[in-house]
């Protein structure tokens, strides 16, 4: 996508001013007032007018976009959502949409051609320029979501021995055609990547300086099937606006800048919030805008698997009925005992996957930091004891259901803290996504064990220790009497 340009006389606009915009332009739409449309959009900003177009009927978006100068036409179609693009595909003529396709940024355009069907990109490839299609066909061959499928080839590279008054006639001349003139990069004859300098430096360099005495040699860049994430922690570590690309032989192909950077950060930020919750993440951009069957069908798989998973809760306690017959308050606390448990493991995994996302959490090591949770879980543990074990001791009439509430509550918090950091480490580990072991999981697993240790807990103390239970009855009302 192209740099952003200040408009003079224009402050910086927001979703209301694009929600005026856009009734604005509806009313004069649908009354023909063509030249005051033009007027109207004159001083926004290609984003704004890129929302306050999507926020129009369907029928008026193709007339809106029409009335746009060419050059901003291409602009504020970068900016549409993929689903208002592939419309106006549609309602465009096919000499309008070769025109805006051919115009578009190569790595927009590998965005737009990702959304697209099969026979419209075959089509759309054919009827490109040789020179687009050629740098099209090169992004599309590298693999998804990585650094080759997200640059762009337009970037200024310049030769050690040009002098800086060479340069800033290369940089005059080009810079309209390119993504950032505020990073350049110099190239050997083979176009591996040798040095960089900033706009800055070369502007203060004197003319007859040549490039190779004031570019900085030692250069950050990432391959070209490096991860998007990756790529992003890159520009935010060195605070770039740009970061090259090469391949395999050093050679540079093209380079990732900052507002890219942005849309992936967000696209990974949607996607772990929704593995997080577990729902199918499919398609961010248009979630709100599909069917009830499409958003239904999204989530009923893994819920499906949770209610599987949570059969085992069923199964446990029938397993362990005889023990809930005797003592029939022992049933009154498993919701808060399972409760308990899955929080303090949501909020291990959540700490943990945040972690790794970030990567603060690699000095810290992952035994460490399982340990850490796991120590902290068993902290928890003890300070809700102060709480839970005398309530449970006073509706339960008596020591058993209290010691095993207690006894069970810190067994619980412990091995759901230990869980919630170790499962997303350990899918990290296997190349997984630690995303998948979201909150969902982590309460799913802990109720589970959770009922497991606590009806346990409850036999072993009713079968194997009845003179324990009642020395300490009879030490609690002798308290009790000695009080009053």
């Amino acid at each position: 996508m192209e740099e952003a340009h200040g408009r003079s006389g224009v402050s910086v606009t927001n979703d209301l001013v694009a929600e005026v915009v856009a009734q604005q332009l509806e009313s004069m739409l649908s009354v023909g007032n063509y030249d005051g449309v033009k007027l109207l959009l004159a001083p926004v900003q290609p984003v704004d007018v890129a929302e306050a177009v999507g926020c129009l009927p369907r029928t008026l978006q193709a007339l809106a976009f029409r009335l746009l100068g060419k050059d901003e036409a291409i602009e504020v179609y970068e900016y549409l959502e993929p689903a208002i693009q592939q419309s106006l595909l549609e309602r465009l003529r096919s000499n309008e949409v070769l025109e805006l396709v051919e115009e578009m940024s190569p790595d927009d355009r590998v965005r737009l051609l990702d959304e697209l069907p099969a026979k419209v990109v075959r089509r759309l490839l054919v009827e490109l320029s040789p020179a687009e299609r050629r740098v099209t066909a090169q992004l599309l061959g590298y693999a998804p979501e990585t650094a080759g499928r997200l640059m762009t080839t337009e970037y200024i590279d310049l030769k050690e021995f040009q002098t800086a008054s060479q340069a800033l006639s290369i940089v005059r001349r080009r810079a309209r055609e390119t993504e950032t003139i505020y990073s350049l990069y110099v190239t050997d004859g083979q176009r591996h990547l040798t040095g960089i300098l900033s706009l800055r430096d070369l502007v203060t360099a004197d003319p007859s300086d040549c490039i190779g005495d004031v570019m900085t040699r030692e250069v950050v860049s990432v391959g070209t099937d490096t991860d998007q994430e990756e790529v992003a922690r890159a520009i935010q570590r060195y605070d770039f606006l740009a970061v090259p690309v090469v391949d395999r032989e050093r050679r540079l192909v093209g380079i990732v800048t900052v507002d890219d950077v942005i849309d992936v950060i967000e696209q990974e930020a949607t996607r772990d919030l929704y593995a997080a919750g577990a729902v199918e993440a499919g398609d961010e951009d248009d979630y709100f805008q599909s069917n009830l069957f499409t958003v239904a069908r999204r989530r009923v798989v893994w819920l499906a698997v949770l209610v599987i998973a949570n059969g085992f809760t069923t199964q446990v306690i029938a397993m362990n009925d005889a023990v809930l017959r005797e003592v029939v308050m022992l049933a009154a606390f498993i919701p808060l005992l399972i409760g308990t448990g899955g929080n303090v493991g949501a909020q291990s995994s959540t700490v943990v996957i945040r972690g790794l996302s970030t990567q603060r959490i690699q000095p810290l090591g992952p035994w460490r930091a399982v340990v850490r949770e796991a120590l902290a879980g068993a902290l928890l543990g003890l300070l809700m004891l102060l709480v839970v074990v005398p309530f449970a001791w006073w509706r339960g009439d008596g020591p058993l259901v209290g010691m095993a509430v207690g006894i069970s509550l810190l067994a619980i918090t412990t091995l759901a803290a230990t869980a919630g950091a170790a499962l997303p480490l350990l899918f990290n580990r296997m190349g997984l996504d630690p995303a998948l072991m979201s909150a969902p999981f982590i309460t799913t697993a802990t109720d589970v064990a959770g009922v497991f240790i606590y009806l346990k807990t409850a036999e072993w103390l009713l079968l194997h220790a009845p003179q324990l239970l009642e020395a300490t009855s009879i030490s609690t009302h002798l308290l009790a009497s000695l009080a009053f």
